[in-house]
């Protein structure tokens, strides 16, 4: 299907953001199932499929795309989709469907759909988070950076020194021995008070004071173009702006809890083996 289709190298091995599956895989999987559920393919063992009668019409018939749109005009497929759809709007407001509108049908498998709800969640978890960080003090955002830097598996850190003195703000342990020190700059500024190169110049300072050789700088707010592109020599820089810190605390679950967890199974075709 990738040669069919001449997709490039990069497309073949591109990843849904969530797991291990291959976007041309999933969709594959989905557009089996799809044909299932029309009445023109079935399953006959784990990876053998075979076409219908109905499907072999359909191939000697039809001239135009089998798609989703296409699939709507089957009444089998279009009864069971409708009824999919329906019933999970009842059951969630917030899980979007694919839209069944007469000119425009959403070509996204259902695991692309769940993963882009998944990341807008994220998104407004993530915007929450920044917001609640800004009510808070300096130096609770310096300890918070702390907390962070531990649950991402680092060794233990410690602040050091006060919100606005220009300095070090918190060490941590590159390994829990304390073999390696990484030194911390946390800046709490206001969405558009960007850092700039000069703040990063200041810091590489400080660092050279303590014969660090690396860095991380932490801001609520995010990078001008020339602090991103200032590489001083003999040192290195972590640079991590306010939607990367938030989306590092959803990840290893700091300041915020899990409300629910969905598992996604499939069938397990060996199980039924005889």
């Amino acid at each position: 299907m990738s040669e069919i289709f001449s997709l490039s190298p990069e497309e073949r091995i591109t990843k849904l953001k969530k797991g291990n599956q291959t976007i041309i895989k999933n969709r594959t999987g989905w557009a089996k199932f799809y044909l299932e559920k029309a009445g023109f393919v079935i399953t006959v063992s784990k990876g053998v499929y075979a076409i219908t009668d109905s499907g072999k019409k359909l191939l000697n018939n039809h001239k135009g795309n089998i798609d989703l749109k296409y699939l709507l005009t089957i009444p089998q497929f279009a009864e069971f989709y409708k009824s999919k759809s329906t019933k999970n709007k009842a059951n969630s407001k917030n899980v979007a469907e694919p839209n069944i509108i007469e000119d425009s049908v959403d070509i996204n498998t259902p695991d692309e759909i769940l993963e882009e709800q998944y990341g807008i969640i994220n998104q407004n978890l993530a915007d929450e988070i920044l917001q609640k960080i800004l009510d808070m003090s300096p130096a609770f955002f310096e300890q918070l950076v702390i907390f962070l830097l531990e649950a991402m598996g680092y060794g233990h850190g410690e602040v050091t020194g006060r919100s606005g003195d220009g300095g070090i703000d918190g060490i941590i342990g590159e390994d829990k021995l304390g073999l390696d020190v990484i030194h911390i700059q946390a800046k709490r500024w206001d969405k558009g008070n960007n850092v700039g190169r000069k703040e990063l110049q200041s810091f590489v300072g400080a660092l050279a004071g303590q014969s660090g050789r690396k860095g991380v700088f932490i801001t609520t707010s995010s990078f001008t173009k020339e602090a991103m592109d200032y590489n001083p020599a003999n040192v290195k820089i972590a640079r991590i702006d306010g939607n990367r810190l938030a989306h590092l605390m959803i990840e290893y679950n700091v300041g915020v809890s899990i409300k629910t967890i969905y598992e996604l199974k499939k069938l397990d075709l060996d199980f039924f083996e005889e």
